[in-house]
This record gives C-alpha cells, sequence and structure tokens, in this order.
C-alpha cells in the first residue's frame, strides 16, 4: 500500500520553458481541441447506446483527444529510469484502479437512494449494456488513454500557474458536463483528482492512464446491472 500512497503524493509540476509564439499555438490548439471533444463527448452519449452513430462518435471522440494532445506539441514528460520505480508505480496504478472501482461499487450501493443520481446511474449501465460488450469495451479503453494523454498531458502544459493542475482537473470535470449526467460529472470530479494525481507524482501519464484503464475496463465488466 506504501507504493499506492507514493502514487498519490504529488510533486511540484514544472512549467516548461518555450517561445512565446509556441505557448500562444499550443494554448490555440488545445482550445480547440476542448470545443471539439466537448461536442462530439454531448452527441456520442446523445446518441442511442450500442448504435452506428454512438460507435463512430465514441471513436472519432478519442481520435480528437489524441490529436489534440499530438498537434500542441511536446508534453515534457519525466518517466522514471529505475526500472523497478517504474514496475511499482505500474502495479500501483493497477493496484489503485481496483480500490477505486471498489469504492465505486460501494457507492453504488448508496446511490440509488439519493435523488438525482438512480436514474443517473441507471443510465450509465444502460449504454454499458447496449451492443457488444468487447466493442463497448475497446471504445472506454481508447478514450481512456486518449483523455490521460490530453487532460493530464496536453491541458497542464498549456497552462500557467501554481495551479495548473487544479485548473486542468476542473476543466476535466466541466467537459463531462456535456454529458448531462450527473454521475459521470461525479466520477470524473473524483477520478481526474487521482489521475492528476498520478500525474504530478510520476511526472508522467503511464500511471494514471494503467489506473483509468483499470477502473474503466472493471465498472463496465464488473459493476452490477
Amino acid at each position: 500500500m506504501q507504493a499506492v500512497r507514493d502514487l498519490l503524493t504529488p510533486q511540484l509540476l514544472p512549467e516548461p520553458t518555450e517561445p512565446a509564439h509556441a505557448r500562444r499555438r499550443r494554448r490555440l490548439v488545445v482550445a480547440a481541441t476542448l470545443a471539439a471533444g466537448t461536442a462530439t463527448l454531448g452527441a456520442t452519449l446523445a446518441a442511442p447506446p450500442g448504435s452506428l452513430a454512438f460507435t463512430l462518435l465514441g471513436f472519432l471522440l478519442a481520435t480528437i483527444w489524441v490529436a489534440g494532445s499530438v498537434a500542441a506539441g511536446p508534453l515534457h514528460l519525466d518517466r522514471p529510469t529505475d526500472r523497478i520505480e517504474s514496475r511499482r508505480n505500474l502495479q500501483a496504478a493497477v493496484v489503485l484502479g481496483g480500490l477505486a472501482f471498489a469504492a465505486f461499487l460501494g457507492a453504488s450501493v448508496v446511490a440509488p437512494h439519493v435523488p438525482g443520481l438512480d436514474g443517473a446511474i441507471d443510465s450509465v449501465l444502460a449504454t454499458a449494456d447496449a451492443g457488444p460488450t468487447a466493442l463497448v469495451l475497446a471504445i472506454a479503453i481508447v478514450n481512456a488513454v486518449a483523455e490521460e494523454r490530453f487532460f493530464r498531458g496536453a491541458l497542464p502544459v498549456a497552462l500557467v500557474g501554481d495551479h495548473r493542475a487544479a485548473v486542468a482537473t476542473a476543466v476535466y470535470v466541466l467537459v463531462t458536463v456535456a454529458t448531462l449526467n450527473i454521475a459521470l460529472v461525479v466520477a470524473a470530479a473524483a477520478m481526474g483528482t487521482v489521475f492528476m494525481l498520478e500525474r504530478l507524482a510520476t511526472r508522467d501519464i503511464l500511471a494514471p492512464s494503467l489506473t483509468h484503464v483499470t477502473w474503466s475496463s472493471l465498472m463496465l465488466l464488473a459493476l452490477p446491472g
């Protein structure tokens, strides 16, 4: 458990030194990506679950996040050179994803008794149960990786100030509002904070990506319907 605690112990995120024109371009690309991604996210969740439109929009959304992060420029990541530390971080990331699922599993027992959350969770479960499981899982996994590359990679680098990580997390939550689902917004607030803490602790997006994939997969496969 010490490795998990270390993974949630943030370090200072250094602000990269870039020419002024590069920073301006980065911010414009990130802003455009946020606009396109938010609109596509809303359209994806509005499409009939399991439909061709839902599938195409789901994969398009992942493409937008990845393309935006690539077009914005270098992510300035700092992966550990120590193989033992790197392996420990990855193992802890998987464990953290499992722990997060366990927490949400417990919350799902209480949520039906909370006004506004019962119908929201039913909507998420209906989406997860629509269409072939492998296809829904594939959409979830590619979007988990894509979101980490953009929201924990490109977005914080484009921001300035000591509160860049907090602002990036707030933006992540605001984007999720496009789903019009309070359960997804609450999940984004909780998990977005966890993912960002991992980003700050490791100065990389590999650990949060692994936690995100683990958590999303378990939520789709193991959460009772």
